[in-house]
């Protein structure tokens, strides 16, 4: 079984493709990035993205942020 810090793993920025409560995994890599916040989201802890706007979020505060943002433009 390999692990996050055995040498085979995939490191790096992942590309993903989000589905209806899923998402399938395009390039391997360790994690995606929020698309409000910039932070790296390990790819076993994405729980929040947008099938719409084909981006993933770190937390709930940040799927409210992006709501307000697109609400006010």
């Amino acid at each position: 079984m390999l692990n996050r810090f055995d040498s085979h793993s995939p490191s790096g920025e992942a590309e993903v493709k989000y589905l209806d409560g899923d998402f399938r995994v395009v390039r391997p890599g360790a994690f995606v990035r929020c698309a409000v916040t910039g932070t790296a989201i390990p790819l076993d802890e994405l729980k929040y993205w947008s099938v719409e706007r084909k981006e993933a979020y770190a937390s709930p505060e940040a799927v409210l942020q992006r709501h307000k943002e697109l609400a006010n433009s």
